[in-house]
């Protein structure tokens, strides 16, 4: 079964408010369903397309945490062969991209729409000024 996000859920993941969601669900740039009468919700894959979409940066925020190499995002693409997979994810307005093994993909659960933290470590950081 895809994964289905609630509206909070959906602008956590896109870097927005909740109310911006609402506003492109009644506007229909972001198709939303009701369960039961429950709470709208938006398929995963329908928010992964919305989100490659997005590219302006949300307002920056600030919440502690000592792990400031984790983004947050959505699967928008995998790749799988018979070995490896190449996994995208779009954190807010940074797309990102992993290799790995396909074994590890499918444990994983990785799919388009599916919520996915990525941890970035490295052991060198080249910056530039522009």
């Amino acid at each position: 079964m895809p994964p289905h996000y609630r509206v909070a859920e959906a602008a956590a993941l896109l870097g927005v408010s909740d109310d911006t969601v609402r506003r492109w669900i009644e506007g229909d740039r972001l198709p939303a369903h009701r369960e039961g009468g429950g709470p709208a919700v938006v398929d995963g894959a329908d928010l992964a397309h919305l989100a490659t979409q997005l590219r302006e940066p949300p307002e920056p925020r600030t919440t502690p945490s000592s792990a400031r190499n984790r983004l947050t995002g959505i699967v928008t693409r995998v790749l799988r062969d018979t070995v490896m997979a190449q996994v995208e994810i779009q954190a807010g307005p940074f797309r990102l991209v992993s290799l790995m093994s396909r074994e590890a993909a499918d444990e994983l659960g990785l799919e388009i729409g599916v919520r996915a933290v990525a941890t970035v470590k490295a052991t060198q950081v080249s910056v530039d000024v522009p």
